[in-house]
């Protein structure tokens, strides 16, 4: 899916003050590619999400998926269209009283799947992201990392054709994270995915992302492919962001990781 975002401004009011947290933002990334959109904390990366996925309106601006405009569609058209959308959230947002496998089927039963596509479509998913012997596990058993592979499982249950994730490797340790990133890389190419990565870590961006903006005070401050923006930061927060990348991670792994993102075939010997 194509995403592309032109002049969007969101205003939040309160009893005592309104904040502008995104303003005229306009971003036109290609199609299937991995989206990183990078801030610090308050930046409005986040409410750029959440209009970028449907969650919110605009105030203004307009929002379009493969050159259709969608941020101002009826009840039931808006619906349809959150079914091309997946999901994963920071807190993995799962059920805590269903098992894996029914937290996987949780979006296909709205959908009015049947059972026995409903359970085919689940044991795929599970397998898809190495869980196929956890079907029947409670969620407070399975570790962080599992737990955010039920929710990409879940997300990519109803056959999305875009990926939100939204801090989705922050509560993981550094393994993990690897392993998780790794896992949405492998998803992108196999699945024809466009995924967009909200992250306040560079080296999200540079293990996992082709593409990113970098987000300040609502404003979309730079973007560019990783390996440009990378190369030449015309932003102090650009630059910013990338100094505080640890030097100790810059390893091989990390290395191949991120030419790999940006399309290169690299033999690890």
């Amino acid at each position: 899916m194509q995403l592309r975002l032109e002049h969007l401004n969101k205003t939040y009011t309160t009893k005592r003050a309104s904040v502008t947290a995104v303003k005229d933002v306009s971003l036109d990334f290609p199609d299937n590619s991995i989206i990183g959109i990078i801030g610090k904390s308050g930046a409005g990366k986040s409410s750029l999400l959440r209009l970028a996925s449907l969650l919110e309106t605009p105030d203004r601006g307009e929002v379009y998926y493969d050159g259709v405009r969608v941020d101002h569609l009826p009840k039931k058209e808006l619906n349809r269209r959150r079914l091309e959308i997946g999901m994963i959230f920071q807190n993995f947002n799962l059920f805590s009283s269903r098992t894996a496998g029914k937290n996987v089927a949780f979006p296909l039963e709205l959908a009015g799947w049947n059972r026995r596509d409903i359970d085919a479509r689940v044991k795929e998913m599970l397998a898809l992201v190495g869980l196929e012997d956890r079907e029947k596990s409670p969620i407070t058993t399975l570790s962080g990392g599992q737990k955010q592979r039920v929710a990409i499982a879940r997300a990519l249950a109803p056959r999305p054709n875009i990926l939100f994730c939204d801090e989705a490797t922050s509560a993981l340790d550094p393994q993990t994270t690897h392993e998780i990133l790794d896992l949405i890389k492998k998803i992108h190419a196999g699945m024809n995915l466009t995924v967009v990565m909200i992250t306040h870590q560079m080296e999200v961006v540079r293990d996992a992302c082709q593409y990113v903006a970098v987000v300040d005070k609502g404003y979309v401050i730079e973007t560019g492919a990783v390996s440009d923006v990378f190369r030449s930061p015309r932003h102090e927060i650009t630059r910013e962001f990338l100094s505080n990348i640890r030097r100790e991670e810059i390893t091989v792994d990390s290395a191949i990781a991120y030419l790999q993102a940006q399309g290169y075939e690299v033999n690890k010997r």
